[in-house]
């Protein structure tokens, strides 16, 4: 399960990021660095992680006319990152562009294909509607709305917050894959008590889970990271999924 669970780098320097990636690899099965980490630390951190034989998260979200969009989801793909995401402000028909410059590359230069992710968090679909002019509706419905735009422009999944991972599930399918947010942990590495839990999250439906808050504060991250499996293990127990869709292999 530890597999599942991306630490987020995005509280750390470039030089912090880099130890706590060394004192996690092949603890954790991911890493995840956001816009603050990646302008301090740019494209050699990502270059060093990955010589260092970690795995990346790049939650860039990435936003911009067409062309200069499509080249930065094929550098991010060069970069040997595992993941990348874009901004809700993406047509279906430049998700589903990207998705095919990616391959070609991936294809021509023997290359790993990326997952490739749209952003379904309600904050952020708050901001880009009202950039947009556009009202508010439920959030249950802009999110699903924003998850099936995704799904029918073949990207791999989503990242959303737990409280919409169920919905998300319930519209596109027990083959999608959703990456939660919002798993948070509080000083002394135990669970914010007013956050969502790995078992609560797992059990409504992700496939990942984004750690943040003050995990490499833990006075036995050993400990708090076989905790957090075993939540996750909980949750799949009480899922309804099979677990060998849990651990398909993505993407194809």
């Amino acid at each position: 399960m530890r597999e599942r669970l991306i630490v987020s780098l995005e509280a750390a320097s470039p030089r912090e990021a880099l130890e706590l990636a060394k004192r996690l690899n092949g603890r954790v099965g991911m890493f995840g660095v956001g816009r603050h980490l990646f302008v301090k630390g740019g494209a050699e951190l990502i270059r060093e992680l990955r010589h260092r034989g970690n795995e990346i998260f790049l939650d860039l979200k990435f936003h911009d006319e067409p062309r200069a969009l499509y080249k930065a989801a094929v550098e991010a793909t060069r970069l040997g990152v595992k993941m990348f995401d874009l901004h809700p402000h993406c047509s279906s028909e430049v998700m589903e562009k990207v998705r095919t410059e990616v391959t070609r590359v991936c294809r021509n230069e023997g290359l790993r294909r990326p997952y490739i992710l749209a952003v379904a968090i309600m904050t952020v679909l708050s901001r880009a509607g009202q950039a947009r002019g556009e009202s508010n509706g439920s959030s249950h419905d802009q999110v699903c709305w924003h998850a099936r735009q995704a799904a029918d422009a073949s990207l791999d999944g989503v990242l959303t917050s737990v409280a919409q991972t169920a919905a998300v599930r319930a519209t596109c399918g027990r083959r999608f894959t959703i990456v939660t947010s919002g798993i948070n942990l509080a000083p002394g590495g135990v669970l914010d008590p007013g956050s969502p839990g790995p078992a609560q999250a797992v059990r409504a439906g992700a496939d990942y889970l984004i750690v943040g808050g003050a995990l490499w504060e833990a006075p036995d991250l050993g400990r708090t990271l076989g905790f957090l499996a075993e939540e996750m293990e909980r949750g799949l127990r009480s899922s309804p999924r099979n677990p060998l869709e849990f651990f398909s292999d993505r993407p194809h």
